[in-house]
């Protein structure tokens, strides 16, 4: 079992940034960030593989970065320009199947995630 544990979620207001952080118990080559906005289907965001190659959705593309830092387990998500429509819970993920998290930010790909993070951005 992988768990996964997110911190870094807050309220701030437009334009604002956040840096959302994630331990895991147990990296997989490809990680990466969900959301669920309120009465919203969960997204993928951003995945990150082996090599460090992100991908982005066109939503957040621009504004979020994912990044790791392997030795302390650890996955990152600086969030910048932040917009109300960014109001969600987010997700840490890990993909150790065929990693379609990171080639298609594809959540059916998803085997482990955390409880998840509340970031609310305030108009």
């Amino acid at each position: 079992q992988v768990r996964l544990v997110e911190s870094g979620g807050g309220t701030v207001q437009t334009g604002g940034s956040l840096r959302l952080s994630c331990v895991v118990s147990d990296f997989s080559y490809c990680m990466g960030w969900l959301r669920q906005a309120p009465g919203q289907e969960r997204e993928g965001i951003a995945g990150i593989d082996i090599d460090g190659t992100p991908n982005y959705a066109d939503s957040v593309k621009g504004r979020f970065t994912i990044s790791k830092d392997t030795g302390h387990n650890t996955l990152y998500l600086q969030m910048n320009m932040l917009k109300p429509e960014d109001t969600a819970t987010y997700y840490c993920a890990a993909d150790f199947g065929e990693g379609l998290l990171c080639s298609q930010l594809a959540i059916y790909d998803v085997d482990y995630w955390g409880e998840g993070t509340l970031v609310t951005v305030s108009s």
